[in-house]
């Protein structure tokens, strides 16, 4: 994803990746091989992480996958889950900053290098 696109989603897109993580198991999953790196986990290393086995960790990693949020690829004998890239995650942040937030307050939220703590301070819904 070229860096001036990196924010550029529709609001189809969003949704579709926002209801793939509308559930616990799959925002774990998620979080899991996300925290791996680059390298991603493994589908038996993913199910110990995650808390899943069989079917359910197959259902959930077919529906990040088909939302673009994760990707699956053959090493030997092994499945490798891996996060494409951390810009689907950042866009779909982003959306929902700056798409779903009034935009007189979008546009002063700080969007990097500010720990969350320091974002929710003072700022209440």
């Amino acid at each position: 994803m070229k860096p001036d696109q990196l924010h550029d989603i529709t609001l189809e897109t969003a949704a579709y990746r926002f209801a793939a993580l509308g559930s616990e198991p799959r925002l774990n999953v998620l979080r899991c091989i996300v925290r791996a790196g680059p390298e991603g986990l493994s589908i038996g290393e993913l199910g110990v992480q995650a808390g899943l086995r069989g079917a359910t960790l197959t259902h959930h990693v077919k529906i990040l996958e088909q939302a673009g949020l994760i990707r699956r690829s053959r090493k030997g004998r092994s499945v490798i889950c891996a996060a494409p890239s951390l810009g689907e995650i950042e866009s779909l942040a982003h959306f929902l900053i700056c798409q779903c937030a009034p935009q007189a307050h979008a546009a002063t939220l700080p969007l990097k290098d500010t720990p969350p703590s320091e974002n929710m301070e003072g700022n209440t819904p």
